[in-house]
């Protein structure tokens, strides 16, 4: 019976300790704060990569399109577009898309079309575009070399 008794008391102990227990002490309130300061980290690194993903596939996806508008201009005409304006002015495309990176259509870079084999005159028309944002992609390559 004695054992019992013990036991209870150490129960009703614990259980009064607990109940007056209130706040918490100053090592546990700076583990969690650097917990959430580790998670907040974390995160806002993946973030800004996701940001930075987008900005590159939407860079990407406009590059091919505008590539593919001055190739179907060039099949149709006989010869290259003089600018990208005159890619939307001929209706190839509906606007010049904005440049993700710099948020401007009149950034984009255009390189002049090469001459032809006999060809004696200056190159008339683009060939290619590029971004025209300084910086290099998450693939090591400079964006204005995409």
């Amino acid at each position: 019976m004695r054992i019992v008794d013990s036991q209870w008391r150490c129960f009703f102990r614990f259980k009064y300790r607990r109940a007056h227990d209130d706040g918490w002490t100053l090592i546990e309130l700076i583990v969690v704060i650097a917990l959430i300061m580790v998670l907040a980290s974390v995160s806002l690194v993946q973030y800004r990569n996701s940001i930075q993903q987008a900005k590159e596939a939407t860079l990407e996806r406009q590059l091919y399109l505008m590539r593919e508008a001055i190739d179907q201009y060039a099949a149709d005409k006989g010869r290259r577009p003089d600018s990208l304006g005159a890619l939307v002015s001929e209706r190839y495309m509906r606007t010049i898309p904005l440049d993700p990176f710099t948020n401007s259509a009149d950034t984009w870079t255009t390189v002049a079309a090469d001459l032809e084999p006999g060809n004696t005159s200056a190159p008339t028309g683009i060939s290619d575009v590029h971004s025209g944002a300084d910086g290099t992609a998450m693939d090591g390559i400079r964006l204005a070399n995409k």
